[in-house]
């Protein structure tokens, strides 16, 4: 038994309650632009023994996510959507600053790492900012830690075929079982939102919803692991004991949250 997991774990979550039901939206905002930050310099700190990241514009982008909701909603897609190149503006006037000192490797695991940190965590910013955001943003964290604590003691007790070379400890069983008991935790949470918060969530929509949000979680979790495999690393820090850094805790996370966001649009 891993106790400074569990432990890790069971401290952890009533941070995040607390955080996610009495914070209003601009608290949020802050936490997850924390967090960003945290995730972005162990990225960075990852990458670095491959590349020199562009680090001041990774924790600037990072820092734009506290103020989401202060930007007028009429201007907030087309401010978002506009970041993305000027970003890479940014990051390719760095080169012709610097003189070609800083390279078009640099600037393209720079670019990865935003998109994939920052733009990706906006989203858990998104979800908490809708009609009933702080219902549906307990959705993406089942299907996400669900998926993971599920597959983490059924595949450490029944996992016998292994599912890739990316995540080697990772089975086939303990991937199916982390679905289905995202699943089971989703449709039992349904059970309380329709009855006690006046919901009238389908039992059939949150199932499907559950199948793509868990999948593709999983997916975000091979994707950090094939990060860190490809600079020879076993976790992204250790800032959370048994679990890791704050990457490798949010990983299947942020990966899965622009997906719920568009889901959740049809609820």
């Amino acid at each position: 038994m891993d106790w400074k997991r569990i432990t890790s774990g069971l401290l952890g979550f009533p941070l995040v309650l607390i955080i996610l039901l009495i914070g209003n939206k601009y608290i949020v905002d802050i936490a997850l632009a924390i967090i960003a930050i945290l995730g972005m310099n162990e990225y960075f700190n990852a990458i670095g023994k491959v590349a020199n990241p562009v680090r001041w514009v990774g924790y600037v982008s990072c820092v734009s996510i506290a103020f989401i909701h202060i930007i007028p909603q009429e201007y907030l897609n087309m401010v978002v959507t506009l970041g993305i190149p000027t970003i890479l503006i940014i990051l390719f006037a760095q080169v012709i600053a610097t003189d070609m000192k800083t390279s078009f490797k640099d600037i393209a695991y720079t670019f990865i790492g935003i998109f994939y940190v920052v733009f990706f965590t906006m989203f858990v910013a998104f979800i908490d900012g809708m009609p009933n955001g702080k219902i549906l943003i307990w959705y993406a964290i089942f299907a996400a830690w669900g998926t993971d604590i599920f597959a983490y003691f059924i595949g450490k007790h029944f996992g016998k075929h292994k599912f890739s070379k990316v995540s080697p400890k990772k089975s086939i069983e303990g991937c199916i079982g982390g679905t289905i008991g995202a699943i089971i935790m989703m449709l039992i949470y349904t059970y309380f939102a329709n009855t006690y918060f006046g919901m009238e969530y389908s039992y059939i929509f949150i199932t499907g919803i559950g199948i793509i949000l868990s999948l593709v979680g999983q997916i975000g979790d091979f994707a950090a692991s094939s990060i860190k495999r490809f600079v020879e690393i076993k976790d992204f820090s250790n800032l959370i004991p048994g679990h890791g850094g704050m990457l490798d805790r949010i990983d299947s996370l942020i990966f899965l949250a622009p997906f719920a966001y568009a889901l959740f649009t049809m609820l």
